[in-house]
This record gives structure tokens, sequence and C-alpha cells, in this order.
């Protein structure tokens, strides 16, 4: 069972999605300006990534096992609904789809550039 206070369990819970949605925006970043760099190298400068993330106790709650805690997925609220929601789309599915393009843009940039290199 969660040995400590549903303060401290929130806070867990928090830290675990920030870090983990920091991981996930860091390789996004990181695919983007490679893509930028490789592809389009007049604009790959600077981009400036910004996340808003809400630090709610009703939001988190212990795991299944209770032996830590995490985003409460058995919460029914509308709220909380809108919250994994939004999680999964703007800090999952769509960082995930930007990696994607950005690595099949570079392999397509180094293929075409390959061809003409050879060409020559």
């Amino acid at each position: 069972r969660w040995l400590f206070t549903q303060a401290v369990c929130t806070l867990y819970a928090f830290c675990g999605v920030l870090f983990g949605l920091c991981s996930l925006t860091s390789l996004t970043v990181l695919s983007t300006v490679c893509c930028l760099k490789i592809c389009y190298p007049a604009y790959g400068r600077c981009w400036d990534v910004l996340s808003d993330l809400c630090l709610r106790p009703s939001l988190y709650g212990p795991e299944p096992y209770g032996t830590a805690c995490c985003i409460s997925w058995k919460t029914s609220s509308r709220e909380a609904t809108l919250y994994i929601l939004a999680l999964f789309i703007f800090c999952y599915l769509l960082p995930c789809l930007l990696i994607l393009v950005s690595y099949s843009l570079i392999l397509w940039t180094v293929r075409v550039s390959r061809r003409a290199v050879r060409q020559h």
C-alpha cells in the first residue's frame, strides 16, 4: 500500500508525468531540430516549446497495486477525462507524429541527396 500522504502521492504522480513528458518533449524537439537542420538548413534556428500542466489532487492517485502513484485513470469526472485526453493528444500523439514526420523527412532528404551525388 502507499505509505505516504495524499499530498506526497500527488507530488509523486505529478513528477512522474512531468518527467515523462519532458523526456518525450526532448525527443520531439531533437527530431524537429535535426529535421530542420538537414532538410531546411536556412530555417533550422531555434524552437521554443512551452507546456502548461495542472497540479490538481483529484487527477492523481494510487496505482491499482497501491505501491506508487500516477494519473488517476478510473476518475470519471469531466475534468479528469479532458485532462487525460489532452495529455494523450498533445503530449503523446502529436509529439510521436512530429518525431515520425521529422525522421521521415530526414530519410527522404538523405535519399534524394544521395541520388543527386550519384548522378554527378
